[in-house]
């Protein structure tokens, strides 16, 4: 068996999440049949993270076992040809090392979400941002963040159904950038750390809509953080703006150099 590492880009509109469930469109199970198409059998990809119905990703990462050894680069042409027409793409296919595991050798992720912030509705990235109406304090952003970021019991802000064993986590970085759009502006939080809670980005990001739209004060999220307590925490945002943008090795797979290196780029 030779093992290979696939970056996979995805819009997650159509699907019910990354995980295969039966009788819904997955993209795992997008990814696996076309496989299927290249070496007949069951196959089953680990992914460094199961992304939720309707969250995107542009840098996912997903390892596979397959009998037949394959050029890298064939192997990704191939599983483009038989994706078609699902909205997924392999933007880079690797011969890795048998030990090597998209989750557990990641050691780092990166989300991107996009706020769009105008009256007139979404048009041509219609089911790719949460879209609000009135502009936001992005200063007002950035104070509240900054409460959030490092080592902290992250309670507040993750999902009841979250099955990790422990709410500890490491914020390492939260940005916030403002870009002037027609008639409006798009709002981009930047947030990078080992590895995330279940629904802990969202969870995040529309607590700091609260803050910009001005009905939290910043200090409101340390106090909401302290709380360790769900109750405590702000609206949930849509999933339609979130992308999973990258994912850290120490080693990266597809272009040899640092991964975290290549993930800031």
């Amino acid at each position: 068996m030779a093992r290979y590492a696939l970056k996979i880009e995805y819009d997650g509109g159509p699907f019910a999440g990354w995980q295969r469930q039966v009788g819904l469109a997955s993209v795992q199970g997008t990814v696996e049949a076309a496989l299927a198409r290249l070496e007949p059998g069951a196959h089953k990809l680990a992914a460094a993270g199961r992304t939720d119905a309707g969250v995107h990703a542009t840098a996912q990462v997903a390892t596979i076992d397959l009998a037949k050894e394959w050029d890298a680069f064939r192997l990704s042409e191939a599983l483009n040809w038989h994706l078609k027409p699902a909205p997924v793409a392999i933007l880079a296919a690797a011969r890795v090392e048998s030990d090597f595991h998209a989750r557990f050798s990641a050691i780092e992720r990166r989300y991107l979400f996009r706020l769009l912030a105008r009256r007139a509705p979404a048009v041509h990235d219609r089911g790719q941002v949460w879209q609000v109406q009135k502009p936001l304090d992005a200063e007002a952003m950035r104070a509240a963040a900054a409460h959030l970021l490092g080592h902290h019991d992250f309670t507040t802000f993750r999902s009841s159904m979250c099955q990790a064993t422990t709410p500890m986590k490491t914020l390492d970085a939260l940005d916030i950038e403002v870009i002037e759009v027609p008639h409006g502006q798009e709002y981009r939080f930047r947030l990078r750390a080992r590895s995330f809670l279940h629904n802990q980005v969202r969870s995040i990001v529309g607590t700091l809509e609260r803050v910009g739209a001005g009905a939290w004060k910043p200090e409101d999220v340390k106090a909401a953080l302290e709380a360790r307590d769900r109750a405590a925490c702000g609206p949930v945002c849509p999933p339609q703006g979130l992308y999973l943008c990258g994912v850290g090795y120490p080693q990266d797979p597809f272009s040899g150099p640092s991964a975290i290196r290549a993930c800031r780029a």
